[in-house]
């Protein structure tokens, strides 16, 4: 049985969302991301719950038999950074961040400061792998 999470998808405007940014660097930098995840995904972006930006949808299963929906990657455009969520463990791609700029991570997003600091090319090429592995209609 598919249950549901916090952050489920929504039909918010992502157009009004990303206008509604009150940081215009933020506000900028994700619509930049926005176009640029769109041109790797061929998908159309949905908010899921209040601020994140995802692309595709996936079902996933969690050992104790629960299951879900998530997006294949996705963006939000918090206060202090840009969260790009990924749908694997980023650490795994110790090369790829090398090349790509200042930023933090987690296991399955990376906290950047300003797309402009970013190599973008280092990020398309773990955005597509994120994108890649599941890429349910």
């Amino acid at each position: 049985m598919t249950k549901t999470l916090a952050n489920t998808e929504t039909d918010k405007s992502v157009p009004d969302f990303i206008d509604a940014i009150t940081n215009k660097r933020r506000q900028s930098d994700s619509r930049q991301l926005l176009k640029l995840i769109e041109e790797i995904t061929s998908k159309e972006p949905k908010i899921w719950g209040v601020s994140i930006i995802g692309f595709g949808k996936y079902k996933y299963k969690r050992k104790n038999g629960d299951e879900f929906e998530w997006f294949n990657v996705g963006f939000s455009p918090g206060k202090a950074h840009l969260t790009v969520y990924v749908m694997y463990d980023i650490n795994e791609e110790q090369e790829l961040l090398k090349q790509l700029g200042p930023y933090k991570s987690g296991k399955g997003c990376l906290y950047i400061k300003k797309l402009e600091d970013i190599n973008i090319d280092a990020l398309k090429k773990i955005i597509v792998k994120s994108d890649k592995w599941n890429n349910n209609p």
